[in-house]
């Protein structure tokens, strides 16, 4: 085989393959979810929607960027960053943070313009700005208080966060999943919660007691008036019995005094009607003289 035949099968193949290349480099697809930005001899030419679309070979190319939401993690065992911030009274902890965000669609020429990639954009605004600024809003509360107000904490990162990180990207949430603090202060914690509860039940103990004493005495209360009331009733039933005979024979007197025949009458009323069995020498019958003086 000549030099000229050979010459003419690689041409050949050469002139294949740049066919292919033309036809295969001709079109483009963009998923729903990301956007491409079309350059022209590396300049900016357009921003491509989601389908089916051409372009000129060799001169064009295509960046595809994503729109999708995306999720920044710090101090998941799955990741190598570790947030680690210290509290308003210098108690330090281990931070588990998730943030979440996207790219605006009509922002995907600045993306591109200023930073060249997606990733360039994450690690320049998020992945900078983020983790300072959580540790900023993590250092204004001592470790009881981020505790207690878990919810207060969280709005203020998340609100911390969308307010620092400029750029072409949306924060959709900051998330702190989860708050480490050292073996030694959350056994002194531990200490303490279990201090503060074994006063608590004191406190209850002492209550109750009180409220069993009160319960005591208001009965004790109620006993004694109960016998103070019964014995006012009887002395009261007492001196009105008495104050009634007393009135009875002051009434009996003064009729007596009045009328002496009311004795005789008194006496006619008392006697059962026999005549005694001895008499003194000189003395009278019962009852036989009633009128004798008359």
């Amino acid at each position: 085989m000549n030099a000229g035949r050979i010459l003419g099968i690689a041409g050949g193949i050469v002139a294949a393959l740049l066919a292919i290349a033309v036809v295969f480099g001709s079109w483009y697809t963009i998923d729903q979810g990301e956007r491409g930005v079309v350059l022209t001899n590396g300049a900016f030419s357009s921003v491509a929607d989601p389908g089916l679309h051409f372009k000129t070979p060799i001169m064009q190319s295509v960046v595809k960027i994503s729109t999708q939401q995306q999720t920044t993690y710090w101090g998941f065992k799955d990741t190598r960053d570790d947030m680690q911030a210290y509290s308003k009274d210098q108690q330090a902890a281990s931070l588990r943070v998730s943030v979440t965000f996207h790219v605006p669609a009509d922002q995907v020429e600045q993306v591109y313009a200023q930073y060249g990639s997606l990733d360039n954009l994450i690690e320049r605004t998020v992945g900078r700005v983020a983790p300072q600024t959580i540790k900023t809003v993590f250092g204004q509360y001592d470790a009881v208080s981020v505790i207690q107000s878990r919810a207060k904490f969280n709005a203020e990162v998340s609100a911390a966060v969308i307010a620092s990180i400029k750029g072409p990207v949306l924060v959709d949430s900051v998330q702190i999943e989860n708050i480490d603090f050292s073996d030694a202060y959350e056994q002194a914690v531990e200490a303490r919660m279990t201090a503060q509860v074994e006063v608590q039940k004191q406190e209850q103990t002492l209550q109750q007691e009180k409220i069993k004493a009160n319960i005591a005495v208001t009965q004790a209360q109620g006993r004694a008036d109960s016998v103070k009331a019964e014995a006012d009733a009887n002395a009261y039933k007492v001196k009105a019995e008495g104050e009634a005979q007393a009135e009875a024979i002051k009434a009996r007197a003064a009729a007596l005094g009045s009328n002496p025949l009311l004795i005789d009458l008194t006496k006619a009323e008392r006697w059962d009607g026999k005549l005694p069995q001895t008499m003194i020498p000189g003395g009278s019958v019962p009852m036989l003289n009633l009128g004798g003086n008359r």
